[in-house]
């Protein structure tokens, strides 16, 4: 009997820190979606903005770009800027989750 007590009680410690952890994992994910992140490409001539939910928010092109570039080349490096803004909001999601999470569960995010 004493040892299903210490079982009840470890139980309810676990869910106690299982809610804990998702508290912080909700507020977190809250503050990323709130941040945005850019990524540049063509000596920052192409500028992406997406917001932590990895959504474009703005795309910014210099105007000697329109005159220079041509479409493939323009294309190539709107990807690029997109792509490296994306990277690095995933980057700061994972590494804010892991924190939260104590590693515990990589990659989840």
């Amino acid at each position: 009997m004493k040892g299903s007590k210490n079982m009840a009680g470890g139980m309810q410690q676990m869910i106690k820190q299982a809610n804990q952890m998702q508290n912080r994992i909700k507020k977190i994910q809250e503050d990323l979606n709130q941040k945005t992140y850019s990524g540049k490409s063509g000596g920052e001539a192409v500028c992406v903005t997406v917001s932590g939910e990895y959504l474009i928010s703005t795309i910014s092109i210099k105007d000697e770009l329109f005159k220079d570039a041509d479409k493939e080349m323009l294309q190539d490096l709107i990807t690029i800027a997109a792509n490296d803004a994306i990277k690095s909001a995933k980057e700061d999601s994972e590494t804010q989750m892991g924190q939260a999470t104590g590693g515990a569960m990589p990659g989840l995010f």
